[in-house]
């Protein structure tokens, strides 16, 4: 997919995070920042890539990217990114590698509360912060027991996997054997296959899948309806989609779509809200 030259906009900066609205498509610059931080999406679909691949970061997941590490991040549907900067102190509670994490309602609401009023209002900020730091260590402390929900693109260094993972970039939704892939892109079926375990550590269809389950989200969070999507990603029926979509994400795609694009729905609006009922 090409890549945006929009830029998010700012709507709250304080040091130790922000809130970010982008436009669909708007995608960052290549960065690098001393402390580690988490990036959640609120609303939309953040993409996060760094050297190592693309790792996917839909509502009920959590971005962790260590210190030093860099990277950029795309949007795909109007997209609300919150961003919380962790202190040194609770950072080795946190992996020492970039990683997505599931995350929990309890974890959702103190990413909220973190990125809400009480962080960029200074009105309000300074009587909360001692109960900031406290949630702070809750957040890290749940974060820390949460199961990895990867959803990621490694990327491959071999030119002839290179040259497959473009031709399939451009179309999710071609459906041919490896075989006649292969043909393409210079390399026999066996040899794709044996680079695919050798490089990545799986198979062609679970690498097509991943990298179908991945175009599928940005469908969905762009506002394409489940029928459409399916198609589009290469799923012979939408039936099959929805099975092998709940099986990744944990949701149906027509519930994943609607929370993408309502931003979680009015609850999630109202996990912002702090503890005098102030919105941000």
């Amino acid at each position: 997919m090409p890549v945006g030259r929009q830029s998010p906009r700012a709507v709250h900066l304080w040091p130790s995070g922000g809130v970010h609205e982008w436009p669909s498509g708007g995608v960052s610059g290549s960065q690098s920042h001393r402390r580690g931080h988490l990036v959640y999406a609120a609303r939309g679909l953040l993409a996060v890539h760094t050297g190592q691949g693309t790792s996917i970061v839909p509502a009920n997941r959590v971005a962790w990217t260590p210190a030093e590490i860099t990277h950029r991040h795309r949007a795909h549907g109007d997209t609300e990114m919150r961003i919380l900067f962790v202190s040194d102190a609770l950072a080795p509670l946190l992996p020492s590698r970039p990683a997505v994490l599931a995350v929990s309602a309890l974890a959702r609401e103190a990413l909220l509360t973190l990125t809400g009023p009480r962080s960029h209002d200074p009105a309000v900020r300074e009587g909360h912060r001692d109960a900031q730091e406290r949630l702070e260590h809750v957040l890290v402390d749940e974060l820390g027991v949460a199961p990895e929900r990867p959803l990621h693109l490694p990327a491959p260094s071999d030119s002839r996997l290179r040259a497959l993972a473009r031709l399939l970039d451009r179309d999710p939704g071609n459906s041919a054997p490896l075989s006649d892939l292969g043909r393409q892109v210079g390399a026999s079926a066996r040899t794709l296959s044996r680079l695919l375990s050798a490089e990545l550590g799986v198979s062609f269809y679970e690498w097509r899948t991943q990298l179908r389950t991945y175009h599928a989200l940005v469908l969905l969070a762009e506002g394409h309806d489940v029928t459409y999507v399916a198609h589009a990603c290469g799923w012979s029926n939408a039936s099959s989609f929805i099975a092998a979509f709940t099986s990744v994400m944990g949701t149906s795609p027509g519930r994943y779509r609607q929370a993408a694009r309502a931003g979680g729905s009015a609850r999630q609006k109202s996990l912002a809200v702090s503890a005098d009922g102030e919105r941000p």
